[in-house]
């Protein structure tokens, strides 16, 4: 696992996600060869454009930027669409997103994220988007063992153990500054306890 902080400007935003990046705290990470082609595609891709229901947040350092550029987080794009909390994420901040990849939500069981799409089914998808959320900011290096993380929706649980973190049962595989808040890279989806 590579965790990474960055500081970027604009146009290294969208390659670094994919990239994963390399600081003094990294590990190694199994994930890099198939993150790094995420970069060399995503960074030349240009800005998605705006439109009238679905405005595009003008920041490009911010956390719905960096999520929409990686292909790996297309389906948290596409959530956080069909709930209407693209301005949501792009406040001000300061936030912090545990973003699951496309992979992450594979895992679920089949049907479960069409199901959630689906209009009827908006305020589940809220809670479960609610539950990557937390209204502050924690780096990396401010993600302890035994710490207990009160999300928007509910609670998750850290484990830090051999410099891996782990949020409940999802592993952070990068962390990324945003000019709102951070985004850590997971691996599994955070599902909220009832």
């Amino acid at each position: 696992m590579r965790v990474t902080s960055f500081g970027m400007g604009a146009t290294g935003l969208v390659a670094a996600l994919a990239l994963l990046g390399c600081d003094k705290e990294s590990t190694t990470s199994t994930t890099s060869t198939n993150v790094a082609a995420t970069a060399t595609a995503t960074a030349a891709t240009p800005a998605p454009e705006k439109t009238a229901e679905n405005k595009v947040p003008t920041d490009p350092n911010n956390i719905v930027n960096i999520a929409g550029g990686s292909k790996d987080h297309t389906t948290l794009v596409a959530a956080l669409k069909a709930a209407d909390y693209v301005d949501s994420v792009s406040n001000p901040g300061p936030i912090t997103v545990f973003a699951p990849t496309n992979a992450a939500f594979e895992k679920l069981p089949k049907g479960t994220v069409e199901g959630l799409l689906k209009p009827e089914k908006v305020d589940d998808l809220k809670t479960i988007l609610k539950h990557h959320v937390v209204p502050s900011t924690y780096d990396a290096k401010d993600l302890k063992d035994g710490m207990v993380l009160g999300m928007v929706s509910g609670k998750v649980t850290v484990h830090v153990k051999d410099g891996k973190i782990k949020v409940d049962d999802a592993n952070v595989v990068a962390s990324i500054k945003a000019s709102n808040g951070i985004v850590h890279v997971i691996d599994a989806v955070l599902v909220p306890q009832k």
